[in-house]
């Protein structure tokens, strides 16, 4: 994601005055909503785990995870770039190739 499109959030917001309804709280529980609502993309689906067919839900209920994400990190006054850079750190850390490669075991099953 660019600050071009990270600016447009922030200003999204701004120009609606917004902001003042924003904290941590609130917006931890509209990533989970969000994010809830993409899941209901595949509810009762079934075997049929594939995206063709939801690819434009999908899309925008990824949208709204990753906006409410923007917001919130901006609220705690995070750097969106340096902390999934620090989390990949981690995970490489925690799931070294020459280990997790082809598992999906959790590092300390690993």
């Amino acid at each position: 994601m660019t600050q071009e499109t990270i600016n447009q959030i922030l200003k999204f917001r701004d120009d609606r005055e917004w902001k003042q309804f924003h904290n941590p709280k609130d917006l931890a529980i509209s990533i989970s909503l969000e994010a809830s609502e993409l899941l209901e993309v595949f509810q009762w689906s079934g075997a049929d785990i594939s995206s063709d067919k939801k690819i434009e839900k999908i899309k925008e209920e990824l949208a709204d995870v990753i906006n409410y994400c923007v917001l919130m990190a901006d609220v705690c006054g995070l750097d969106l770039d340096e902390i999934v850079q620090e989390k990949i750190k981690r995970n490489d850390e925690k799931y070294p190739v020459e280990k997790a490669k082809g598992k999906s075991d959790k590092y300390n099953k690993l």
